[in-house]
C-alpha cells in the first residue's frame, strides 16, 4: 500500500525496545496513544503502544516485548512532555496494565475544549488544523490479533503522527487566550486518574433492570441470567455484551421461558445462541423463578441542603460556561461540585484540597463559589 509518510518502526524485540527507550530519553516531547482489545476479550489489555517524536513514529508490541515497564521512567520524567488526545482511557489502561505514572501531560482534546471548540474528535481537529482526513474504518479492529494488516498499522500510526503539530497549534491558541495555566492544571488532574480494577459487580444487574422497570421476580430472573452471562464470557474470553446484550437479558427476564421452544422469538435470541446456551438459559430462568427475591442495594441518603448547594453551584457553572463559550465541565467537574456541596466551604482556605479545584480555579472562581454557597450555610456556621 502507499503510505503518506514513512511507516512506523514496529518494535517487537526486547533489544530494539531497550534501544528505543534510550533514544527517547533525549527527546523533549513524545506523543503517545494505545490500542486495546476491549471489544474482543473478557479482560482487555493494551495491545499496541504508539509513540511519535517530531521526526519519527514507533509502534511497540506489548504482546511480544517482555518488559514494557522500561517505558515507565520516560512517562514519569517531568522534563519530557507527553502528548495524548483524549488521554483518560489510555492512562487508565497504562496504569492498569503497567502501573505507569505520567507527568508533564498535554492533552489535545482537553486543550481544544478549553479553547471552546465543539468538534473535538482527533479526526475533526486534524482536518481543521492540518488538512488531513483520517480513515476511521479501523476503529473496531481486533488489536490483539497477529499479524496486523498494513492498513491497521497505518491507522494506529496516524493517531500519534500529527499530535506534536496539533499540540503546537492548540498551545498557541491557549497562550493567546491566556488559558495555558488553566489547561496545565486540568492536564495534571487527568494525569492522576486512578486505574480500574477489573472487578465484576454482582449487583450490576440492578442498573439494567431498574431502567427497564422490571418487577422483583423479573429482577430475580435477571440476576441469574446476568451471572450466567458473566460466567460464559469468562469461559469464552469474550466481552459480556458479545454473549448477550443488556436488552437481550431484559427480554429474557420478561419472557421467563420455561423451555427451549419458548426461546425462539425473544429479542436477541438467535438459533446459534439457543443451540449453545439454551439449556443454561432455561435453567437460570428457573433458578430465578424459585429463588429469593433480591433486595436493592442500599442507596446513600443525601442531605437536602447538600442537594440545594449542588443545584446552585450547577446553575452558576452553566452561566459561567455560557459566558466563556465552553462546555460546563470545563469550568468545574460534577464531582468537584458535589465535593463543594458536601464540604460547605465558608472561606477561601476551606477550598483547599478539593479534587478538581486546583490553584488556578481557586484563584479564578473561589470567591464566586463562596458567594453562591453563602445562602446555604448551616445555621451557626461562620459566614
Amino acid at each position: 500500500m502507499d503510505w503518506p509518510f514513512p511507516p512506523a518502526r514496529y518494535i517487537e524485540h526486547d533489544r530494539d525496545f531497550r534501544k528505543l527507550v534510550d533514544e527517547l530519553a533525549a527527546e523533549p516531547l513524545i506523543a503517545v496513544d494505545t490500542e486495546s482489545n476491549s471489544l474482543y476479550a473478557y479482560r482487555e489489555r493494551v495491545c499496541l503502544i504508539q509513540l511519535s517524536t517530531r521526526s519519527a513514529d514507533y509502534i511497540v508490541d506489548p504482546l511480544r516485548v517482555a518488559n514494557v515497564r522500561l517505558l515507565g521512567p520516560l512517562l514519569a520524567d517531568p522534563n519530557i512532555e507527553k502528548v495524548f488526545h483524549a488521554a483518560e482511557y489510555d492512562l487508565l489502561c497504562l496504569k492498569r496494565d503497567y502501573d505507569f505514572t505520567i507527568n508533564n501531560l498535554f492533552d489535545t482534546m482537553i486543550a481544544a475544549r478549553i479553547c471552546g471548540h465543539k468538534a473535538i474528535g482527533l479526526d475533526k481537529l486534524l482536518t481543521q488544523y492540518v488538512g488531513v482526513e483520517m480513515d476511521k474504518s479501523h476503529q473496531r479492529d481486533d488489536w490483539g490479533q497477529r499479524p496486523l494488516s498494513d492498513e491497521s498499522l497505518l491507522y494506529a500510526q496516524m493517531d500519534t503522527h500529527y499530535l506534536p503539530l496539533l499540540r503546537d497549534k492548540l498551545r498557541g491558541e491557549l497562550e493567546q487566550m491566556d488559558a495555558l495555566a488553566e489547561a496545565r492544571e486540568t492536564f495534571e488532574e487527568y494525569a492522576r486518574v486512578q486505574a480500574s480494577n477489573h472487578q465484576f459487580d454482582p449487583d450490576g444487574y440492578w442498573r439494567i433492570g431498574v431502567a427497564a422497570d422490571l418487577s422483583r421476580r423479573q429482577m430475580a430472573i435477571l440476576r441469574e441470567l446476568y451471572l450466567l452471562r458473566e460466567n460464559i464470557a469468562e469461559e469464552r474470553d469474550a466481552p459480556p455484551f458479545k454473549v448477550f446484550s443488556d436488552k437481550g437479558l431484559v427480554a429474557l427476564a420478561q419472557a421467563a421461558p420455561a423451555g427451549l421452544h419458548q426461546l425462539r422469538g425473544i429479542f436477541g435470541m438467535t438459533e446459534s445462541q439457543i443451540r449453545r446456551y439454551g439449556r443454561q438459559i432455561v435453567q437460570a430462568v428457573e433458578r430465578g423463578r424459585r429463588g429469593a427475591l433480591p433486595h436493592p442495594p442500599p442507596q446513600p441518603s443525601v442531605d437536602p441542603l447538600v442537594v440545594e448547594r449542588f443545584t446552585a453551584l450547577r446553575a452558576w457553572r452553566k452561566t459561567r460556561a455560557e459566558a466563556r463559550g465552553v462546555e460546563s465541565d470545563v469550568i468545574l467537574s460534577k464531582d468537584a461540585l458535589w465535593a463543594l456541596a458536601y464540604r460547605d466551604p465558608a472561606t477561601v482556605d476551606d477550598l483547599n484540597g478539593i479534587q478538581g479545584l486546583g490553584p488556578w480555579r481557586r484563584a479564578e472562581y473561589g470567591q464566586e463559589i463562596l458567594d453562591v454557597l453563602r445562602p446555604f450555610h448551616r445555621r451557626g456556621k461562620p459566614r
